[in-house]
């Protein structure tokens, strides 16, 4: 649980971003909901949860953005709809929340998932029957580390840490999960699902959103290999050693610049497991 360093500060959590590092889609169930089997990590890209006296949710955006031209990306609600005040709701909890946002939404990178996990870490709510009923990727955020993940989202296989280094392109426009897994669905009963893919998801959210190829050649040019996509997108990412992940990063900024292309560009690492 985090600790107050103030008056009327009742405790700090950070919420760490997920990454999929791969995905295969394996079905459907009847209530719509999609089986899969996935590799997932935290990363040290964090919002920040500061609980004090009273109720209701502050947002304050600090996402690096870089580059020029529009932000895209989904807004991130300050009403109840916010999945933090629905995991205050389930875990009892009664604070105001000011949230700081460096994870994008709609970036394929589970910001609003590891909100809700933070909240749970704060009242000590570590069960993960409780973090499923908030949704599939709040049981992982609410470890944290690596784990292999089965089910829907809620089935954990906790792995062995393995630090890692990873570079992150978010372009500033979001991709709808739903949206995606349902072109995948379209595109899998043609029989138009190539097999082999690292994520199962990407030509469905190709199909949602035609500019991640524009973003995913230029990480490719850049990188001189191709990334992969984090999810449902928009995010891509290249795991590689610190030194290129940093030199990477310089030049990914001035190609982003170059072609008017808002974006995140962030150097991660991975972080090991935060709950029980």
């Amino acid at each position: 649980m985090g600790q107050a360093s103030e008056m009327g500060e009742l405790g700090r959590e950070l919420a760490g971003a997920k990454l999929t590092r791969r995905l295969s889609v394996l079905g459907l169930r009847p209530d719509g909901y999609h089986l899969i089997d996935a590799e997932m990590v935290s990363l040290d890209l964090a919002d920040e949860l500061l609980f004090s006296d009273g109720t209701g949710l502050e947002v304050t955006d600090r996402i690096a953005w870089t580059g020029s031209g529009a932000v895209e990306s989904l807004p991130v609600p300050e009403d109840a709809s916010n999945l933090v005040a629905h995991a205050l709701a389930v875990c009892g909890g009664v604070a105001h929340v000011h949230l700081t946002k460096r994870i994008p939404a709609g970036a394929g990178l589970g910001g609003g998932s590891a909100d809700a996990a933070a909240v749970l870490r704060w009242r000590g709510a570590f069960d993960l029957e409780l973090a499923k009923e908030l949704g599939a990727d709040v049981p992982f955020c609410l470890r944290g580390g690596r784990a292999r993940v089965g089910g829907i989202g809620e089935v954990l296989h906790p792995l062995p840490y393995e630090e890692l280094t990873v570079l992150l392109l978010s372009p500033a426009f979001s991709v709808s999960t739903p949206s995606a897994y349902a072109a995948f669905d379209e595109l899998s009963r043609e029989g138009r699902i190539p097999e082999g893919l690292r994520n199962d998801l990407e030509p469905g959210a190709l199909a949602v959103e035609p500019r991640l190829g524009r973003v995913r050649a230029l990480f490719a040019e850049v990188a001189g290999e191709e990334p992969v996509l984090a999810g449902s997108g928009s995010t891509y990412f290249l795991e590689c050693a610190q030194d290129r992940a940093t030199t990477l990063a310089t030049e990914l900024v001035e190609a982003c610049r170059d072609v008017s292309l808002r974006a995140l560009v962030q150097v991660t690492r991975t972080t090991e497991p935060l709950g029980r």
